[in-house]
């Protein structure tokens, strides 16, 4: 790989563990003015503009008023195959 073709790839990869830690995150429910709670906000405000794509696309499962938002999951998997396609270059 490149120089630009592997820091590319090194900012998909950071940037797809953000998306899970932030999956992660979601199962919490911090008190507002924690570590914990500022550290979920910045987690979302990076990833939102990205899963927002997904969320547009892929309808929720409706469980009552409130589904299973697999929009994690689908933007962590087309990351993964922009990372395997990079990895062709």
């Amino acid at each position: 790989m490149s120089g630009l073709v592997h820091i590319i790839y090194l900012a998909i990869s950071v940037y797809a563990w953000l998306i899970v830690a932030r999956a992660v995150m979601s199962w919490l429910d911090p008190r507002p003015g924690t570590t914990v709670h500022r550290v979920t906000e910045g987690l979302v405000s990076v990833t939102e503009p990205y899963l927002s794509i997904f969320r547009r696309v892929i309808p929720g499962a409706s469980v009552g008023r409130s589904g299973p938002d697999f929009s994690a999951v689908v933007g962590v998997l087309v990351l993964l195959v922009v990372m395997q396609l990079l990895t062709r270059l």
